[in-house]
């Protein structure tokens, strides 16, 4: 993700995130220096600035008749959208109806940070135990909430390549070049998929008991082999 599709995630269009850049960079300007330096248009200029000042990105310097904007620190700015959004959500969970009965059928879940995105919260959802096999560049993009989750005390066992570890986790080791990955927790959900495909990913999670079931012995049978084998390797 580049800086400027970075920022209009902070609710800036991408006029105002370049601008808001050029900012940071000079300290402060008018808007004719702004638009100059940009190739903006002035008046598309003008707006995009005013509307930093609106979202809290910019200052405006009165100095006589020249206006002038200097910008907000990015770490002050991204905190106070960040520290909004959480009271804006807490005004939200205490008036949305509350989700008595999780879908049990088979959902498809596309496009890898959804995945990713779910994957991490049913790892913090999980109450007592994770049982997890992928390669180790997914793995790490989970590791701060599988190290939360040990931290918990659920017991949490990972099928990884050889460059991953946790401490507090029982690690089974084996070779792991594809992207796919397959989460339990609980007994309760059931993740698998890939992350091959960026965008065009797709990751199946469910409640159903027999692929749950079905996944359990799957994860059962690869950690025996992977035990037979370094049986093998130690004899």
């Amino acid at each position: 993700m580049n800086l400027i599709e970075g920022l209009t995630n902070f609710n800036l269009t991408k006029q105002e995130a370049t601008l808001y850049v050029l900012l940071l960079k000079a300290g402060q300007l008018t808007g004719y220096e702004a638009a100059k330096q940009t190739g903006i248009s002035r008046s598309n200029t003008y707006t995009a600035l005013a509307g930093l000042v609106d979202k809290g990105a910019a200052y405006v310097l009165e100095e006589g008749k020249v206006t002038r904007y200097t910008p907000v620190a990015a770490a002050e700015f991204c905190t106070n959208k960040i520290n909004r959004l959480e009271e804006i959500k807490e005004d939200i969970l205490q008036q949305v109806p509350v989700l008595t009965n999780e879908a049990e059928g088979y959902i498809t879940i596309k496009g890898v940070q959804e995945i990713i995105n779910k994957l991490r919260n049913t790892v913090k959802q999980a109450q007592a135990r994770i049982y997890v096999s992928a390669n180790s560049r997914v793995l790490e993009l989970l590791k701060a909430e599988l190290a939360e989750a040990v931290g918990r005390g659920l017991k949490v066992v990972i099928i990884c390549g050889k460059e991953f570890s946790l401490s507090g986790a029982i690690c089974y080791h084996t070779t792991k070049q594809n992207e796919q990955i397959r989460l339990i927790a609980d007994s309760h959900t059931v993740l698998t998929g890939d992350l091959q495909d960026d965008e065009d990913s797709t990751c199946l999670y469910s409640c159903k008991r027999n692929l749950i079931d079905l996944f359990k012995e799957a994860l059962k049978n690869e950690i025996a082999l992977i035990q037979l084998q370094k049986g093998d390797i130690n004899g």
